[in-house]
């Protein structure tokens, strides 16, 4: 599908949940959240690493979408997974730093140093107990004024690709998740500027393609003018319920329009999901059988599937040095 096609738009209003997750429905039935154990054992314990370090944004320019926890729990499988896995929160709501458990008080060091003093990205990464191999750059509150901040600097909407290709050039990294605010500001631009390819949760729901117009020609964009190997690589349905006809329908034309890009697998909605991240947990440690848990650990694995090296590519996909250069950079 072209950046500039349109998608069909529908009709209603969605609600907006507390940390960008899945709603839950008032007559959730509990058992309903729970996969035996069978399932639930049977999730691969080690993934293929990429063929090269890959930065993913997870934008939607839309809110409750399910943006957030996507990140957080995509970080957290690929990180449980043996793979070594970058965050980096732009939001400066900070929401993705809470669920990893890592604090963000203002003045804490984090993606704000890295914008506006050019901070090393190592200097301020920390580790996260969710995960090991998982490190997180927070974001604070003083990541809101950012972008006043950054307004009359040359380059400012590449801040974040120079400082993680200064960084990438000496850590070991397979993926870098980068979980940006919904809205198109330069905080966003930056993330996309970075990013390898741009990961899109869709709500089940009304709406589900409001805005989703307006990113692909944000992509098609930044891909003529900044960063040209930019894509829509993903697509990944979320609070899906199989109860309702509505999301069945959603999911259907979804993938009509979005066949390739689209994951086989589709998120539900689910109890724990939403209740993890109050806790300052991803539901992947809050609950490791709930339906969300196993459905993001599935997703995860096709994700990196992927990204994985071709059949006649060397064992570890990282024989070929990976070209972090600044030579191109105005």
């Amino acid at each position: 599908m072209r950046m500039t096609d349109e998608v069909p738009i529908y009709d209603g209003a969605p609600k907006r949940a507390a940390f960008d997750g899945p709603e839950v429905p008032d007559a959730a039935d509990p058992a309903a959240d729970r996969v035996d154990d069978a399932t639930a054992s049977a999730m691969p314990l080690t993934l293929p690493r990429p063929a090269k370090p890959t930065t993913i944004v997870v934008a939607n320019q839309k809110g409750g979408v399910g943006k957030t926890t996507t990140a957080i729990n995509f970080a957290v499988a690929l990180a449980m997974s043996g793979l070594k896995v970058l965050l980096i929160d732009t939001d400066p709501q900070g929401n993705a730093s809470t669920a990893l458990g890592i604090d963000h008080e203002a003045g804490t060091p984090g993606t704000y140093e890295v914008l506006i003093d050019e901070e090393d990205i190592a200097l301020v990464a920390k580790e996260s107990p969710e995960a090991p191999g998982l490190e997180v750059v927070p974001a604070t509150i003083d990541l809101s004024g950012a972008e006043l901040q950054l307004v009359d600097v040359k380059g400012r909407e590449r801040r974040l690709r120079k400082a993680l290709r200064k960084y990438l050039k000496t850590h070991a990294v397979d993926y870098v998740i980068l979980d940006c605010p919904p809205s198109l500001g330069l905080l966003t631009l930056n993330a996309l500027v970075a990013a390898d390819e741009v990961l899109l949760p869709i709500q089940c729901e009304y709406y589900a393609l409001e805005g989703v117009t307006q990113l692909m020609r944000t992509i098609d964009a930044v891909r003529h003018a900044m960063n040209k190997d930019l894509s829509l690589a993903s697509i990944l349905m979320t609070m899906f319920d199989g109860r309702t006809r509505l999301s069945t329908q959603v999911d259907e034309e979804v993938r009509t329009h979005f066949a390739r890009e689209t994951m086989t697998t589709r998120i539900p909605r689910s109890v724990r999901v939403s209740e993890a991240p109050s806790y300052s947990r991803s539901v992947l440690t809050y609950d490791p059988k709930s339906a969300g848990a196993v459905a993001y650990r599935e997703a995860a694995a096709e994700f990196a599937k992927r990204h994985a090296p071709a059949p006649n590519a060397a064992a570890s996909g990282r024989e070929t040095p990976v070209d972090t250069s600044e030579s191109k950079e105005s």
